[in-house]
């Protein structure tokens, strides 16, 4: 064995540490090891139930811990519909939209299945708890939980409601390295239809401890609503300035 080779043999491991990404996998003959191989058909099970597991609003109320919520769903009728039909997961079912309470409210929670309805469970509810407690002199409507929908639905529900701000929380399309994602999506006086994604924020990778921390999360989207509000707008001209401070202490 080389020098460089034990150098890898001992450089892979340590860097493997420090991140999800499959590298420095080595082979077997032409192929990965068979343990590797094997990792990654478990991984890509485990994406595909994220996507075609059910969405279990219960779950997510219960984390909410007495914060009113109502329920609605999109236009895409069951999961088959919604994964061929993106479109008909941005507009709201007509019969919910005639249920959607109507209120003086700052902003709007949507928290939505997505493509991972277990990035919802585990990570949607706290998220919620850990902003708004950042904004206690915003009012804020009940939990909108909605089932077979795309970022876009929030648009829709906002409308509906008369909310000038809706943060639609929602499970990520799921990877080979992580099937609980979640993404969070700021957007101010949107238009069903007309606003596009450069209207929006994001924040993703929302999954403690190997992503965003709920905290963390909580602190840039907190800020980015209230600049959001002041300036009157959200997305391209709207920028999380957070870490700025931090990012020259270490430059400098």
């Amino acid at each position: 064995m080389t020098e460089t080779a034990v150098r890898n043999d001992e450089l892979w491991p340590l860097l493997r540490r420090h991140t999800q990404a499959r590298i420095g996998l080595g082979r077997a003959g032409s192929a990965l090891p068979t343990r590797h191989r094997l990792g990654l058909q478990a991984a890509h099970a485990a994406a595909r139930d994220a996507v075609h597991s059910p969405f279990a609003p219960d779950t997510v109320t219960a984390g909410l811990q007495g914060m009113p919520t109502v329920r609605v769903r999109s236009a895409a009728g069951d999961r088959l519909t919604y994964l061929q039909r993106p479109d008909l997961g941005r507009r709201l079912d007509p019969v919910d939209r005639a249920h959607l309470p109507a209120g003086d409210w700052d902003v709007v929670f949507v928290v939505a299945d997505g493509l991972s309805s277990r990035a919802v469970h585990e990570h949607a509810a706290a998220l919620v708890r850990a902003t708004t407690a950042r904004l206690p002199d915003w009012r804020t409507a009940p939990v909108i939980l909605a089932e077979q929908a795309r970022v876009a639905l929030g648009d829709d529900i906002a409308s509906a409601m008369g909310t000038p701000t809706v943060v639609v929380l929602i499970g990520e399309r799921p990877g080979m390295s992580a099937a609980d994602s979640l993404g969070a999506y700021l957007t101010h006086r949107p238009v069903p239809g007309v606003t596009t994604d450069a209207d929006r924020n994001c924040l993703s990778n929302i999954r403690p401890p190997l992503g965003l921390t709920y905290e963390a999360a909580a602190g840039k989207l907190a800020g980015l609503m209230r600049r959001g509000r002041e300036l009157g707008r959200t997305g391209v001209e709207l920028k999380d300035e957070s870490d700025h401070g931090e990012m020259l202490d270490r430059i400098l």
